[in-house]
């Protein structure tokens, strides 16, 4: 396949100047990329599987956190991609710093408490974890879906302001517990950057420019100025185009999470990430009131309490 061929492009290191933003506005970023992805994620879990014309069919515009959905949520309550980043969020707080065995034994743990969902890769490369002790998966050319992904926030804020070889080594410590692949690498790494460079406040034209197009530079099959993404799979690479086009044509926290969950398909990974990425963009006042009152209380604790110590360990927080 040509995804695969082009496994062995070599990455361009992309160096960049650094703004420091006020704490307490990093801070309030910080919390907003968390609230961001748990919003995505419940927002699109309701359309999780659905063809952009079931959605229009059923719903018309899916704008509200109604729980249902294939896994018959609660209004408010979230999937695997919140549950697992927090996951990992623990472990980092807990040993110190992105600690694979550590990663690998959250993780194990997360699913032995039987969360409302799980990725196919994720549960496989957990189950051999059990079974060796070793936190990393094989290197495979099959493992580029988007499980590594759509929990990069806690490496994001647990290394920020830390230099890029050490921020990709921390991501790949996380992500090859599952996924061991370099297309779901190369997605990990721009995600992550992206979130430093919005927290620094740097110019939007130059983060696509430096980030994103960097990436389908690499990687042109990331490639995502030509036809609209819909039913997004969960394949890595149809998620970042998918949440791509939403997050750099729109101008609004509500309108970019709107724009990427109702393609359907995966939307509860991409509105997951999206959230992410919006969160970190336009900050709390931003968000929507109606949905950040409509997540469950104990999971916005959660996220604000990681977003305030994953910054303290990596020497940012108020």
């Amino acid at each position: 396949m040509l995804w695969a061929r082009e496994l062995i492009a070599r990455r361009a290191p992309v160096r960049v100047r650094h703004v420091v933003a006020p704490r307490d506005e990093l801070t309030e970023r910080a919390k907003a990329a968390y609230f961001g992805l748990a919003i995505g994620d419940a927002l699109g879990a309701t359309v999780e599987f659905l063809t952009p014309n079931e959605i229009r069919h059923q719903i018309g515009v899916h704008r509200e956190i109604i729980g249902g959905g294939w896994l018959r949520l609660k209004a408010g309550q979230v999937t695997d991609d919140t549950t697992m980043s927090l996951a990992l969020g623990e472990a980092i707080l807990a040993h110190g710093s992105v600690d694979a065995k550590s990663a690998a034994e959250a993780f194990d743990a997360w699913m032995k408490a039987k969360p409302v969902d799980i990725g196919n890769t994720v549960r496989r490369n957990l189950v051999l974890f059990r079974k060796t002790g070793i936190p990393e998966a094989t290197f495979s050319e099959h493992d580029a879906g988007n499980g590594a992904a759509m929990r990069v926030l806690p490496v994001a804020l647990a290394c920020y302001g830390q230099p890029e070889k050490d921020v990709v080594f921390s991501n790949q410590a996380q992500a090859h517990v599952t996924h061991n692949n370099t297309i779901s690498d190369a997605a990990c790494e721009t995600l992550i950057f992206m979130v430093h460079d919005l927290f620094a406040g740097r110019d939007l034209a130059e983060i696509r420019q430096q980030r994103a197009d960097a990436l389908v530079s690499r990687f042109p099959v990331f490639a995502f100025n030509k036809k609209r993404i819909e039913n997004p799979s969960g394949y890595v690479v149809e998620t970042i185009q998918a949440v791509f086009q939403a997050f750099f044509s729109t101008e609004t926290f509500e309108d970019c999470l709107l724009d990427v969950v109702n393609r359907g398909g995966d939307a509860d990974t991409t509105g997951a990430i999206a959230g992410m990425l919006a969160g970190a963009r336009y900050g709390l006042e931003a968000i929507p009131k109606r949905w950040l009152s409509a997540i469950d209380g104990k999971t916005l604790g959660q996220c604000s309490a990681q977003a305030t110590g994953l910054l303290a360990l990596a020497g940012c927080a108020t």
